[in-house]
């Protein structure tokens, strides 16, 4: 409360906000036996640009990646927890830590945070002790759901209906819904999302990364995008 000198009163309120939304989306899209991960590099808020480097897909193990949006230092500090609790692991057990049990594992990570969540969108995706491909989406406080494919972030409003409609197959006719798509559909499918998305998203921008993790280990792929 601030009183003036002609004894007037005013009200001040100060508050505090702890979390930015840096932008950027992630996508992943599981195939038969390979999974594809894409994500661009900016990093922004509001209309200003802090890097056109900032890289939001990470690896957790040979088999596993962890694509985040949202605000970039959780983003961080989550996958130094899921990092050391991954390693942790192998130490014990003298052997990777499996999908669906890194699934499970971040699930309850975000879950103990639910009071003060990680402003993260996680995606965790990769191949299962069965080679096939998995993506696992969740929301800030760990519900979890093993999907097909899986977009988050400033363009996802965008790049969802075309994903639910080239890899779902929905509002399709005569087609099998069941087909899982080729590498390098899911490849292509990808790089036109962000493409497009760059075009009419000021906070996707700048280079796309590309991770295909298949039996074979994990490759990863560059590509330019809009810079403006």
């Amino acid at each position: 409360m601030l009183q003036h000198k002609d004894g007037s009163v005013q009200n001040h309120q100060h508050g505090w906000e702890p979390y930015v939304d840096n932008g950027g989306t992630s996508l992943a899209i599981a195939g038969e036996d390979f999974c594809v991960i894409a994500s661009d590099t900016r990093q922004s808020e509001g209309y200003s640009i802090n890097t056109r480097f900032d890289p939001k897909i990470h690896k957790i193990t040979d088999k596993i990646m962890l694509a985040t949006t949202g605000y970039s230092a959780d983003a961080k500090r989550l996958t130094e927890v899921i990092k050391m609790q991954t390693e942790r692991y192998f130490y014990k057990h003298e052997k990777n830590m499996e999908s669906h049990a890194a699934a499970q594992m971040l699930s309850v990570i975000l879950y103990q945070k639910r009071f003060f969540p990680y402003y993260v969108f996680p995606i965790l995706a990769g191949i299962d002790n069965e080679g096939k491909g998995c993506v696992y989406s969740y929301d800030p406080v760990g519900n979890m759901e093993r999907v097909t494919f899986q977009v988050y972030g400033s363009a996802s409003g965008m790049i969802q209906p075309f994903l639910d409609s080239q890899v779902g197959f929905k509002n399709q006719q005569n087609v099998d819904k069941t087909r899982l798509l080729t590498k390098e559909e899911a490849i292509s499918i990808a790089v036109d999302s962000f493409t497009a998305a760059t075009e009419r998203d000021i906070y996707t921008g700048d280079y796309l990364e590309i991770y295909i993790v298949d039996a074979n280990g994990i490759h990863r792929e560059q590509k330019p995008l809009k810079f403006d």
